[in-house]
This record gives C-alpha cells, structure tokens and sequence, in this order.
C-alpha cells in the first residue's frame, strides 16, 4: 500500500484546487473519495474528473474525511470500507449521515456476510465490490443521485418528482430522452450531455411554456423539460420563480428592469399579461 502521504501530495493538491474552481463555475456533481489505496484513489479521481465530475478530495482516514465533508460542499460520497486509522469506512459514513444526509457508494474488497449486514444499517445507494469497472461507478452515481433524491421527495412536501427530460442537441439545446429532474436543496440535478449537472435556482432566469414543455433559461444553457409550467409550479420549491404568463415565469432576482408590459432579463424581454400584473407587482 502506497502511504498515505503520496494522497496529498503538491501536483494532486494542485489538481484538486483546479477542479474545485471548475465546479464553482460550472457546478459540477462534487465527489468525496475516501480510500486508503492511493493509486486506486487516483486512478477513480482521474477517471471520474475526466467524465466531468469535481472530485473535491481524497481522504484515507475517518478524520480526514470528516473534514472534507464539513468544508465542501458534496453531492456523492464514494466509501471503500477498509482505511488508515481506528476507523473503518462504516463508521466513518455513520459519522459523517450525522452532519448531513448524501448518497454513499461502498467500493470495497470486503463481501462477507457480517460486513454487509453492517453496511445495510447504512442505508447506502449502492454496494460495488473491488475490482469494479470505472463504467459501473458511472452509473451507479447516477442512480443513487435518482434514489436518493426520490427518497427525499417522499419526505417533503412539494419536492419536484421525476419529470421526463431532454439532453442537449448539438446546438446546446435539448433532444429527447427519458430522464428525471430532481430537487435537492437550493438545486435541481438535470442531464446534460449524458451526466447529471447541478443548477442553482437562483441561476434560472425564467422558464417558458410550449405545449406540454417547458424551456428553463439559465445565462449560458437551455433545458427542455416535459412538463407543463403548472406542472413545475406544484413541484418546485422556489418563490423566487414569479408568474408574469401563461407562458413565463421569471425569477424575481434576475429582472434588470421592467414596464408595466415587460420584463427585462438577461435573455431579453419578456411580456406581463394582465392576469397575473397584479400579483407581480406585489413582489415589490
């Protein structure tokens, strides 16, 4: 086993301050690897960096990656089992559900039935055993952002349920597929160009209704959803996102200026009909 120091080392530092700035700009799903195993860590951390996701850290001990978790913001943790220190990688996921709740992927040579008895009072999303293909932590991601976002949909009201989505087409809009949008937090996860993508609400600048889709705006994206927009105000828990149609919806913080038959945003104008007028001008 390589020691631990070669985890920490200047170049990988230097390579994971990188991506942290990357995921701040583009908001990337953030990883927390925890394995004692620093060429298996690197190998993941490469592989996964490469496929566009932000490894925040690599930790090979409880402590370590205590600390992590506390100070950045993590979507996935990924958990071998074995590590340095006192202990191991089931009670270090114990420790950190105690600071907040966040899908757990068990990577880990160990399979005896009294580890997976342990591991299940974990409840984690998913349980690979070494050696895994990098293919199959891919999708695993995946589905345990999915579970877990169902999962804790089920326990708050109003929380966006699955809703069919469509991946961008060439020309940055989206095409058609079956994918859901899930809300956690201050966040929606949507598929983009074949990987989950976290956007912030506050950086939705309004949506707009066709038919049975909607098309919700950021500065640099547009996402095509199947959905109607009464649809995602029933399921959306965000007030900042404000009627002013009954083909737009703009978020209230991202208005530059507005008439009494417009709205000015970064996209352009936008039109107040008089049935919802009222109720937008008391937003002010």
């Amino acid at each position: 086993m390589a020691p631990a120091s070669l985890l920490f080392s200047p170049a990988l530092r230097k390579r994971l301050e990188h991506t942290k700035r990357e995921a701040m700009a583009t908001e990337k799903i953030h990883i927390l690897i925890v394995e004692d195993e620093s060429i298996v860590a690197l190998d993941l951390a490469t592989a996964l960096n490469q496929d566009g996701y932000v490894v925040i850290g690599i930790a090979d001990h409880a402590e370590e990656a205590i600390h992590m978790f506390t100070q950045h913001t993590v979507d996935i943790v990924l958990m071998d089992i074995q590590l340095a220190g006192s202990k191991d990688g089931i009670d270090t996921v114990v420790d950190l559900m105690k600071i907040r709740q966040t899908p757990v992927i068990y990577l880990t040579a160990f399979i005896d039935n009294p580890t997976i008895e342990r591991v299940k009072h974990t409840y984690p999303s998913a349980f690979l055993a070494k050696p895994y293909q990098v293919s199959n932590v891919r999708i695993a991601i995946e589905l345990a952002l999915n579970s877990f976002a169902l999962l804790k949909t089920r326990r708050e009201e109003g929380g966006v349920v699955p809703s069919n989505v469509l991946l961008p087409a060439t020309s940055g809009e989206a095409g058609p597929t079956r994918e859901p949008i899930l809300q956690m937090g201050d966040c929606v996860f949507i598929k983009y160009n074949y990987q989950f993508v976290k956007v912030r609400l506050a950086d939705i600048l309004f949506v707009q209704a066709d038919g049975n889709h909607i098309s919700l705006h950021t500065s640099d994206k547009k996402f095509v959803l199947r959905l109607s927009l009464s649809q995602l105000f029933d399921r959306l828990l965000f007030d900042r996102l404000i009627r002013i149609h009954r083909s737009y919806a703009v978020n209230i913080d991202a208005i530059q200026s507005f008439t009494e038959r417009t709205v000015l945003t970064l996209k352009g104008e936008l039109p107040i009909s008089r049935n919802y007028k009222e109720d937008f001008l008391k937003c002010f």
